[in-house]
């Protein structure tokens, strides 16, 4: 979970999901943080893990939170 806004965060979060066969999810919360779901191989999501916590380069995240949840199984990656 972090805080972006106006920045395309989701848009390229998805695009960078597939580009590491990421599944899950990324969707706004309504206190205008950004909150994600992913699973994939340990590499991938380590790689896209590093990218959320950077973004789009015109994009300032400032702040970053993991939590290890139990595992879901998804067949894509989604922006709710």
């Amino acid at each position: 979970m972090g805080r972006v806004q106006g920045v395309g965060f989701r848009y390229y979060a998805k695009k960078k999901a597939l580009e590491f066969a990421i599944c899950g999810f990324v969707q706004n919360k309504p206190d205008g943080s950004v909150y994600l779901e992913a699973t994939g191989g340990s590499a991938d999501i380590e790689t896209f893990t590093d990218w959320c916590k950077r973004g789009p380069s015109w994009a300032r995240v400032t702040e970053f939170e993991v939590n290890k949840l139990p595992l879901k199984e998804w067949d894509s990656f989604t922006i709710n």
